[in-house]
């Protein structure tokens, strides 16, 4: 057999200087730290890659250390020259100054939510007895280091309202340890949890203890790298150690399979869900808590669609699901006769994508997306619809927690330009009423979003909202942000950020595209964007920028992308296959080698989407848009900073690192290729405040320069 040999060199010098003339770009970096080359060669399926950077994956190396030491000099020297960046951050801080709370819920008599004053890195956890009382503090994360990179991960308060088990993550890790705090005191009572990643908790009836998943103590110095498999559920009983908890369930044949365990409101059953991989598929399992001896019972136990407990009757469990219903449907299913043929659909699929259900004072309230837009809808328990929530406009929201019998619920509403309000509703009048509404210093009247239809490469209508001043000139001549995701049915709804009105006010465009292989229009527009369609994706958010382009929205030279994550992905196979359509480029803490993001932590779960290079054919589609593996020698690449965090143990760091440093090796025009990497930061969650400011008037800064706005005096008078 003929075997097919391609060398892909990511670093190259013949061939620059001579096409740097025709290069377009803003102030070229006078010089880039020293990215040396190892004789590193892969065999996938008969062809040979060249992978010279593959030193910068060990991130605990002196080698690599150095090699961000000295990126990171370059970066700052370069941000701390524009002069735009520093009346940028001081509108950030003012802008993002105001009162944020999240949606409250009850539980045990009481009332918890959390509350930020502004400028706290970390929301502070409050309780109360009464809506209408004065809360008292319950939990504080910014003493838990001063510098605030300790978050909470999570919370879950006993059903008897006396205690809170919390988890925490440090610099912005997936790792988290969890405690048990005694609400009365407000104390920490002996339990540590620790080694528990991608999990909840969920507390037994009698408040006694809960059950949690967990992953095998990893090496202490890869800690942050070593692959995550084998993942098992078990229940810690309050008071004893962690090495005294139960192991409830495990997979020891299945490596891939992630467990979540929920117990039903009643108390009975303890409902298992197995995952495998990052696809919103799973299995279905429970036990019988009323029975000591009970066995773990499958119930739904073939990998075809995703299920997601909502409440029971008894041994009747209800269900949303996509099975045979991409938009999702909401079925009962009789545990004593569980074949498919005996479930009941409730609420049938809709036209619109249902997002979540709950039952609350004996109803299901059901949130619905049309057109990445929420609407909210209640049925009785026979599936008659008896009401559509009223919302205050274009917007998405979240909450209505609860249980069966509550006559209240609380969810929030945002938009784009609607600060997140809180509010309650009234489940049996079906009104609702304004909690809590922030005030932030800007004025929404003066903003208008819109949404765009446009059709993609093949034909495609994709959806993007535009956001922008009012009275908008059609000439071109606005700088633009777009900004994607496209993958893990994860859907790009309305939502405000002080970042995004600091934007506008610079005179920018805030745009966001709707791609397929997220989950606005349910299963099938996620499939369209995965594994050997991906392709879709990156056409959908090129097809964006063409028609904000042809519509004289803005232009080439004015369009910068933007992502993070799967949609720092996006962006790196954007600015590779077209770069001359765009002025620069934010791919953030992205992957972007997509031949070995299997290799490091919860990575191999991407492969529902991605597919993996271990497979001949998924790898003839991954190299052909690998970000990585797509840089050519002599390219005119738009002005690029890379962002990633040295704590980032979702998407590994050597992702950035790596293509940090052969973009800047292939780079023939003047555009600067930076690379930020922050400290004590992880993939983005719990990430503090002052960090985030930063971040954002790292990134705003460079956009202003590299897209020549002229913001200085705009934000300034600000």
């Amino acid at each position: 057999m003929r075997h097919a040999s391609l060398v892909v060199s990511l670093l190259a010098t013949f061939g620059a200087n001579a096409l740097a003339q025709t290069c377009p770009g803003g102030p070229a970096v006078t010089a880039y730290p020293a990215s040396k080359k190892v004789d590193q060669q892969d065999n996938y399926h008969g062809t040979t890659i060249a992978d010279p950077y593959r030193w910068l994956e060990d991130a605990n190396s002196a080698e690599t250390k150095e090699w961000v030491d000295a990126q990171n000099r370059v970066t700052q020297s370069y941000l701390g020259q524009i002069p735009a960046r520093e009346a940028i951050k001081q509108r950030l801080t003012k802008l993002w100054n105001y009162e944020r709370y999240s949606v409250p819920y009850k539980e045990g008599g009481r009332y918890f939510y959390s509350r930020n004053d502004g400028l706290q890195n970390q929301s502070v956890l409050y309780t109360m007895d009464k809506l209408g009382d004065a809360p008292r503090m319950l939990l504080d994360p910014n003493t838990l280091a001063l510098d605030g990179t300790v978050a909470l991960s999570g919370v879950a308060v006993s059903p008897d309202g006396k205690l809170l088990a919390y988890g925490t993550a440090a610099s912005g890790s997936d790792w988290n340890e969890w405690k048990v705090r005694d609400i009365a005191t407000g104390k920490d009572l002996d339990d540590h949890v620790k080694w528990v990643k991608f999990s909840a908790t969920s507390w037994t009836r009698d408040g006694k203890g809960f059950f949690y998943s967990r992953y095998d103590e990893p090496k202490e110095a890869t800690k942050l790298a070593d692959v995550n498999y084998f993942q098992k559920l078990y229940f810690h009983k309050v008071g004893t150690p962690q090495s005294a908890d139960v192991l409830v369930y495990d997979r020891p044949d299945q490596k891939e399979w992630g467990f979540s365990g929920q117990v039903s409101d009643d108390g009975r059953y303890l409902i298992i869900s197995a995952s495998q991989g990052t696809a919103r598929k799973n299995r279905v399992f429970y036990k019988d808590l009323s029975r000591p001896d009970a066995k773990v019972v499958g119930l739904i136990e073939v990998l075809e669609s995703g299920y997601r407990f909502i409440d029971n009757d008894g041994p009747v469990f209800y269900f949303s699901t996509d099975n045979k219903a991409p938009r999702q449907r909401i079925v009962a299913i009789d545990t004593r006769k569980p074949q498919e043929a005996n479930w009941k659909v409730v609420v049938p699929e809709g036209a619109q994508t249902l997002v979540s259900a709950n039952m609350l004072n004996n109803q299901f309230v059901a949130s619905y997306l049309a057109d990445a837009r929420s609407m909210v809808k209640v049925y009785d328990r026979n599936g008659r619809m008896v009401r559509e929530v009223a919302l205050p406009g274009i917007g998405a929201v979240a909450g209505f927690g609860g249980k069966r019998g509550d006559s209240e619920t609380f969810y929030s509403f945002t938009g784009f330009t609607n600060p997140t309000t809180i509010y309650r509703l009234d489940l049996k009048s079906g009104e609702s009423t304004v909690l809590r509404q922030p005030k932030v210093d800007f004025d929404p009247s003066q903003y208008e979003t819109r949404q765009q239809f446009f059709a993609s490469r093949d034909g495609t209508k994709v959806p993007m909202f535009i956001v922008s001043k009012k009275g908008l000139k059609l000439d071109g001549s606005n700088p633009t942000y777009l900004y994607g995701y496209g993958g893990f049915n994860i859907s790009m709804t309305p939502g405000f950020s002080p970042a995004n009105l600091a934007w506008m006010e610079m005179g920018g465009v805030y745009v966001v595209a709707n791609l397929r292989g997220g989950g606005e229009y349910g299963q099938a527009w996620h499939e369209a964007g995965t594994k050997l369609q991906k392709q879709n994706v990156f056409d959908d958010f090129i097809g964006a920028a063409e028609w904000l382009i042809a519509n004289k929205v803005t232009s080439p030279a004015k369009l910068a992308i933007g992502g993070g994550s799967n949609g720092g992905l996006l962006v790196g196979a954007a600015m590779t296959q077209r770069p001359e359509l765009f002025g620069a480029a934010i791919p953030q803490v992205g992957v972007l080698d997509m031949l070995r993001f299997h290799k490091f932590t919860i990575g191999w779960a991407w492969a529902s989407d991605y597919g993996s290079s271990d497979h001949p054919e998924q790898f003839k589609a991954l190299v052909k848009y690998s970000p990585l593996h797509n840089l050519k020698a002599g390219g005119c690449y738009p002005a690029t900073m890379i962002t990633t965090a040295d704590h980032d143990d979702r998407v590994v760091p050597a992702h950035s690192f790596k293509f940090a440093a052969a973009a800047q090796a292939a780079q023939a025009g003047p555009a600067p290729i930076l690379i930020r990497i922050d400290v004590k930061a992880g993939h983005g969650a719990g990430k503090p405040t002052a960090k985030q400011i930063e971040e954002v008037a790292d990134r705003w800064g460079f956009l202003s320069r590299a897209l020549q706005m002229d913001t200085p005096a705009k934000v300034a008078a600000k």
